[in-house]
């Protein structure tokens, strides 16, 4: 099973970009699909984007569409989320995430967490 560790993150001003990585441990992650969520206090985990396995499809939220692009690296063991015109609505906390499944949009398919990096877009 691989370990995730997510960073990246910081405060932005509205407009700008940020890009978060996700070191995954582990000879396997390339036998996972992997999705990017956030969280603000009070709220559940909204699914952002998810990529598969290969890394040749790719499916966002709507409310990130045209502004975010999730990529991976299986040589580098890693993830990316690339964030562009960043807004306040942008702030939270992300999470990366595998599951042994591809595509997947709900949180509870996914098996293994990352610890969150914090991204707080200013006005």
């Amino acid at each position: 099973q691989v370990q995730l560790v997510e960073s990246g993150g910081g405060l932005v001003q509205a407009g700008g970009s940020l890009r978060l990585s996700c070191a995954a441990s582990g000879r396997t992650f390339s036998y996972y699909g992997m999705g990017w969520f956030r969280q603000t206090p009070g709220k559940e985990r909204e699914f952002v984007a998810a990529i598969n396995r290969s890394g040749g499809s790719t499916y966002y939220a709507d409310s990130v569409k045209g502004r975010f692009t999730i990529s991976r690296d299986n040589a580098k063991n890693a993830v990316y989320l690339q964030m562009n015109s960043l807004a306040p609505e942008d702030t939270a906390v992300y999470y990366c995430a595998a599951t042994g499944a591809e595509m997947v949009v709900v949180a509870g398919a996914y098996r293994v967490w990352g610890q969150g990096t914090q991204v707080t877009v200013s006005s």
